[in-house]
């Protein structure tokens, strides 16, 4: 189930903490993310922080599930994307 956190409380709770800590440690192993420069008069694609709790078949909490996804409705085609 999808849960209403954000950012502030999720730092707050070390159950959401540890999921974000996993995320950021497994984008960053895959290679998933590079810093960079932007070219000039460019704006960075932004992200969000989305928080899920997985459940087992009898209701009880499984983990907590976080997910950082980038906002790519922001992204211009041709510029930051090829469409193939």
């Amino acid at each position: 189930m999808v849960v209403d956190v954000n950012v502030k409380q999720a730092l707050t709770d070390p159950n959401w903490l540890s999921a974000m800590q996993l995320e950021y440690e497994a984008l960053m192993k895959n290679h998933t993310r590079d810093l960079v420069s932007l070219p000039p008069n460019r704006k960075a694609i932004g992200c969000k922080w989305v928080f899920r709790v997985k459940e087992n078949a009898d209701g009880s909490i499984n983990k907590f599930k976080a997910r950082l996804v980038a906002k790519g409705f922001n992204e211009v085609q041709g510029f930051d994307f090829q469409k193939s």
